[in-house]
C-alpha cells in the first residue's frame, strides 16, 4: 500500500503557514513504515525540535484505478476515516529553504497516524464532514470537507493521472488551520462527525 498525502487543501491552513495557494493539488508520498502501529505512542524523533500534529480526512481505496474520472471517483472509495499527518517543521522549512525535497520531515517512522475507518453511506454527504482534534482535551483543529479547494472524488481523479491506485491505498485529504507542535505526554484525540476516531499519546 501507499499512503498519499495532499498539502495545501484548505486556505486559512495556507495563510497559517504564509504558503501559497496552489493552482492544482499538491500531493507527496509516505511509505507503509510510516504507519503508527495500533494502539503504540508516537515517539517524537530525535532529529527534530518541532513536530506538529495535522489531522485530516482519510479515505481508503477499494481497487486498482489509473486515469479516473471525476464523475466515477466514488466508486473506488467505501470508507472514510481520521488521521493525523506529523510534520516536524523545522526539518521541512530547513529543507525548503534550501530547495530540497522533504520527504524525511513527512515520511519519517511513525508520522502516519491511521484512525478507524467507517462506511461512507453512514456518514451522510462526504462534502459536508465535520472533523476535529483535540491535544489534552482542548480544541486546537477544527474543519469541514465543505472548504476543502479540492473535494474528495476531484483529489481521486488528480492522483490517478500520476499514480495507480491500489486496493488498501490511503488519501490524507489536507489539513484545516490550527496545526501545531506536540509535547512528551500530551494526548491527541480525533471525532469525525462527533465520533471518536483515534486517541494517541505522545512520548
Amino acid at each position: 500500500m501507499k499512503i498519499i498525502c495532499i498539502g495545501r487543501n484548505y486556505e486559512k491552513h495556507i495563510a497559517e503557514l504564509e504558503s501559497q495557494k496552489p493552482e492544482e493539488p499538491v500531493f507527496f508520498l509516505k511509505p507503509d513504515s510510516a504507519i503508527l502501529p495500533k494502539n503504540m505512542p508516537f515517539f517524537i524523533p530525535n532529529f527534530t525540535n518541532e513536530v506538529h500534529y495535522e489531522v485530516e480526512v482519510l479515505v481508503k481505496i477499494n481497487k486498482v484505478g489509473k486515469h479516473i474520472s471525476s464523475k466515477f471517483a466514488h466508486k473506488y472509495y467505501d470508507e472514510v476515516g481520521l488521521g493525523i499527518d506529523f510534520t516536524a517543521r523545522d526539518v521541512q522549512n530547513k529543507c525548503i529553504e534550501n530547495g530540497l525535497p522533504w520527504e524525511k520531515a513527512k515520511a519519517f517512522d511513525g508520522s502516519a497516524v491511521i484512525g478507524a475507518f467507517v462506511a461512507k453511506e453512514r456518514l451522510g454527504d462526504l462534502q459536508n464532514l465535520s472533523f476535529s482534534m483535540k491535544k489534552n482535551e482542548i480544541l486546537v483543529q477544527e474543519g469541514n470537507t465543505n472548504s476543502m479547494l479540492w473535494k474528495i472524488d476531484e483529489l481521486i481523479a488528480f492522483v490517478s493521472q500520476y499514480l495507480t491506485l491500489k486496493k488498501g491505498d490511503v488519501i490524507f485529504t489536507g489539513t484545516p488551520a490550527g496545526v501545531g507542535p506536540v509535547e512528551e505526554d500530551d494526548i491527541l484525540s480525533g471525532e469525525l462527525n462527533g465520533v471518536k476516531a483515534f486517541e494517541i499519546k505522545i512520548k
